[in-house]
């Protein structure tokens, strides 16, 4: 029965243009999961994480930094891909919950806390445990294939799926690209770790301060700059292009 639905999960999200699909063992993480989104998220020991690959075409409008390129950006990247992974991992919840399993769809890339400006469950995270990537000096999953360039969703669970892998150890070595190119100077050059709060390794409001002043300045709060730097996700022909602002 396990293995059953896992198949039909996993088939479903491939079938809906999912580029990527895992399961997590939550269990290492319990506490960092409840310190941020409680124990309505904490209690599931399962996730199903289902990832997007971002047009590379939209990603190489970034370093232009104009308002056109910004608004297509956010728009394929974010309000486009967002959608999507959403409805997939209802579609997905669904599943589990005819199945008579539990079934809590994490939205992706939704703030839930102005306040710590975080959502309430770590989409990376997942990922990470999942065995897709690693959590870069820029905070972000790094897959081995496309770097950073993918969105993610998760839909957590009890039902008793199998685990698809362990965390992929960190492969950023000594390259700083995403923190040389940040303009908010928001990234500390430490690798993830649970056990350190999130400023040890980034600095949100600094982030924050910064894209408000680029909606200010052009309507639209897009930066990305360390999306599209990581040597990870890169394509050939961008590496002689440099950020206009």
């Amino acid at each position: 029965m396990t293995r059953d639905i896992d198949r039909r999960i996993q088939i479903l999200a491939t079938s809906l243009n999912a580029d990527y699909y895992g399961v997590a063992d939550l269990a290492p993480a319990r506490d960092f999961i409840h310190a941020q989104g409680g124990e309505r998220v904490s209690r599931y020991p399962r996730g199903i994480v289902i990832g997007m690959r971002l047009q590379d075409s939209m990603v190489e409008l970034l370093p232009d930094g104009d308002k056109a390129g910004a608004i297509l950006y956010r728009h394929t990247s974010y309000d486009v891909v967002n959608s999507a992974l959403d409805q997939i991992a209802l579609r997905v919840a669904n599943v589990l919950q005819h199945a008579g399993y539990g079934a809590f769809p994490i939205p992706a890339s939704k703030r839930t806390d102005d306040e710590q400006i975080c959502g309430i469950f770590s989409q990376k995270l997942a990922a990470h445990l999942a065995g897709l990537g690693w959590i870069g000096k820029s905070c972000l999953l790094i897959t081995p294939t496309q770097g950073p360039r993918v969105r993610w969703v998760t839909v957590l669970t009890d039902a008793p799926l199998v685990a698809t892998g362990s965390p992929i150890e960190p492969r950023c070595g000594k390259c700083t690209a995403c923190v040389d190119i940040c303009p908010a100077h928001a990234f500390t050059g430490r690798i993830f770790s649970m056990d350190e709060p999130r400023e040890m390794r980034f600095d949100a409001a600094a982030c924050e301060r910064y894209l408000s002043g680029q909606e200010e300045k052009q309507g639209v709060a897009v930066c990305g700059l360390c999306l599209w730097v990581c040597p990870h996700g890169r394509k050939g022909g961008s590496e002689s292009k440099k950020p206009k602002n």
